[in-house]
Parts: structure tokens; C-alpha cells; sequence
């Protein structure tokens, strides 16, 4: 089911939503539709153009947020599908500092590797290999993050994430399918 990105009235971005939920919102007069996906919802009696990007029409004062969540999508998009050591396709998560030697699994001490990379890596520092990180790994930062690490992307969003923080997110994982 596509998805919809919902903007507080003062068109900060929320979060992500169903469909069906946006619809919900703008039907009982909740939200307004800023933009258009292109399809349609049909009932008995009504054809609705489905949104992508829905308005709040009260602001909705959103408690303090934390960090962006490690999630593993976050990961990968953060690093931009691609191995930190070597630059091939990022299949797994390697510990810079491995966990059985005291790493801890937090924003600064995880990547994304190949396959190939984390299994010669295994259980050692990167002194111990001569290897160097092609970036060094720190957490995300903005709102745009909270969206993007969900997963669902849409390009009709990017105007309203990009003050944000969206546009460094979005180049990061454009070669990533969402």
C-alpha cells in the first residue's frame, strides 16, 4: 500500500502514513492534500484523487525527539548502500569496534559492508587489517531522517524535506530502491 508524508501545519514533516490513513484525515477535514500521487479512490458515490503529502490543518505540538532510531534501512541509507571499506554493495552490518571486544552497536561504531568485507574483517580492529574507512561514521541529523529511514520514499516529498536536511539524505541513497 503506498504510503503518504504528513506535514504539521507549520508544514514540518511528521512522519509517514498509509494511504488509507491520509485519506482519512482529509476526508474528515483534518488535513489538506498538498499534493497528488496521480491515482484515484473510488467509492459509490465518489472519485478522490489520492494524496502523497497531506497538511495538517492544526498544529500538532510534537513532544521532544531524540535521536534518529538505529534501524538497519537508517543504516543503509546514512551510508549510502555502499560498503565503508571497500565501495561495493552493502549487504550487512559490521561493528567498527567489534561488540566482543567492547564496541558498543550505537551511530558511531556501525557500518554497512559487503558480505566479503565483514567475514575478512571478522572479530578485529581495523589497525589490525591496515584498513580505513571511507567515512567516518557519525550519527544523522534533521527531520528529513526520521522520514527517509522509514524506507518510503516518494520524490513528490522532496520539497518539503529539503529544508530539513533531505537534500544530503536523498544523494546518499538515490542508487538505493526504496
Amino acid at each position: 500500500m503506498p504510503h503518504v508524508l504528513v506535514l504539521n501545519a507549520s508544514y514540518e514533516p511528521l512522519g509517514v502514513v498509509p494511504l488509507r490513513r491520509a485519506l482519512v484525515l482529509v476526508l474528515e477535514n483534518k488535513a489538506q492534500c498538498l499534493e497528488e500521487s496521480g491515482a484515484f479512490m473510488h467509492s459509490a458515490t465518489r472519485t478522490i484523487p489520492a494524496p502523497s503529502v497531506v497538511r495538517l490543518k492544526r498544529f500538532v505540538r510534537v513532544p521532544y525527539r531524540g535521536p534518529v532510531p538505529l534501524t538497519r534501512r537508517a543504516l543503509f541509507a546514512r551510508d549510502g548502500g555502499r560498503c565503508m571499506y571497500c565501495g561495493g554493495v552493502a549487504t550487512s552490518v559490521d561493528h567498527v569496534i567489534p561488540k566482543s571486544r567492547g564496541g558498543q552497536h550505537a551511530w558511531e561504531n556501525v557500518v554497512a559492508s559487503c558480505r566479503r568485507c565483514n567475514h575478512v574483517k571478522a572479530d578485529r580492529h581495523l589497525l589490525e587489517l591496515g584498513w580505513r574507512l571511507r567515512h567516518k561514521p557519525a550519527p544523522p541529523t534533521g527531520l528529513a531522517w526520521r522520514i527517509i529511514g522509514t524506507g518510503h520514499r516518494d520524490p513528490r516529498w522532496l520539497p518539503y524535506l529539503q529544508p530539513f536536511g533531505a537534500d544530503d539524505a536523498m544523494a546518499r541513497i538515490d542508487g538505493i530502491s526504496a
